[in-house]
């Protein structure tokens, strides 16, 4: 018995990025459902919940921003946006509102698909974190039940805000955090507009965990937004 395909609901009103992204789509294996409005999209998601969303932000009846912010009300299905709005703010406020990830138009299949994976992934990984307290990546093992962190064989001896930005990020691990984000999980809600203060500390974990901290592996910055832990 054949294994089933991964859902992909695309919520897009332009018909010819719908069949652009339905065609990209189900030529590598996923199964695809589709909404063009806001309203569509949200029940299509409460009364089929697909693996993954595809979701563009210019939609005929509301910002895709809201259908996030909606959504998120009752679900964490990974959502990626998929939108000609390239500015850092329109990122930001998208993630903000619960946005996995972030795809700016026009984009390669290549690098949908990438996305595509990272986000099923995280996926099934958070659906068993709480069994699962080992979080590894490539050589890099952070141990939450004994908040240990190894690369390789060696383990690393991190500050307590060092750990706390670190174990933020494998928490969400492949998804867009925002320092904003960043800043009220690891520092608290006075420190909002701090930003230095995550570049400094990620300064520092590269430093320890990256074999090279100027081309990182891992802790990877998504500019003038924020950071990622690759899970891939």
């Amino acid at each position: 018995m054949s294994e089933v395909q991964p859902l992909v609901l695309l919520v897009e009103d332009e018909p010819e990025m719908r069949r652009f992204l339905r065609a990209a789509l189900e030529n590598n294996g996923y199964r695809v459902a589709e909404a063009v409005t806001a309203r569509e999209g949200v029940a299509q998601a409460a009364s089929r919940p697909p693996e993954v969303i595809l979701l563009d932000l210019g939609l005929p009846d509301g910002d895709g921003i809201d259908v996030t912010r909606r959504i998120r009300e009752w679900t964490g299905i990974p959502i990626i946006v998929v939108s000609a709005r390239g500015q850092d703010q329109d990122k930001i406020a998208a993630l903000d509102a619960g946005a996995d990830d972030y795809l700016t138009k026009p984009f390669g299949v290549g690098e949908l698909l990438a996305r595509l994976r990272v986000a099923l992934r995280h996926s099934t990984w958070g659906a068993g974190a709480p069994s699962e307290p080992t979080f590894s990546v490539g050589d890099l093992t952070v141990d939450r039940a004994r908040r240990q962190v190894f690369v390789g064989k060696n383990e690393v001896h991190l500050t307590r805000t060092e750990y706390q930005l670190l174990s933020t990020l494998v928490r969400h691990a492949g998804r867009v955090l925002t320092y904003r984000m960043l800043l009220k999980e690891v520092w608290g809600p006075n420190a909002l507009t701090q930003a230095h203060y995550v570049r400094v500390y990620m300064t520092h974990l590269r430093h320890k965990l990256e074999a090279d901290p100027a081309r990182p592996r891992y802790l990877v910055t998504e500019p003038g937004v924020g950071y990622r832990l690759q899970i891939e």
